[in-house]
């Protein structure tokens, strides 16, 4: 979740969040929340929850390098 990342960041633990585009929104929201505007999270299309496992895979896989970056480059990103 978002607040998980952010919880992980500051204590030093880099975290990539992932949540699907529908809750852009709440993972927004829960950053201001915490004072973090502009926290940095990841999004793919939503729905996911009926995806095939292959098709989750895909989405998985084309997401990584956005991951990897993330996790690289950190917040201040």
């Amino acid at each position: 979740s978002v607040l998980d990342s952010i919880v992980f960041e500051q204590n030093g633990v880099p975290s990539a969040s992932i949540i699907t585009d529908v809750f852009k929104v709440t993972g927004n929201a829960m950053a201001n929340t915490w004072g973090l505007a502009g926290f940095r999270f990841l999004t793919m299309p939503h729905p996911i929850a009926n995806l095939k496992d292959k098709e989750l895979d895909q989405r998985a896989a084309a997401i990584v390098p956005e991951v990897v970056k993330l996790l690289l480059e950190g917040q201040k990103g």
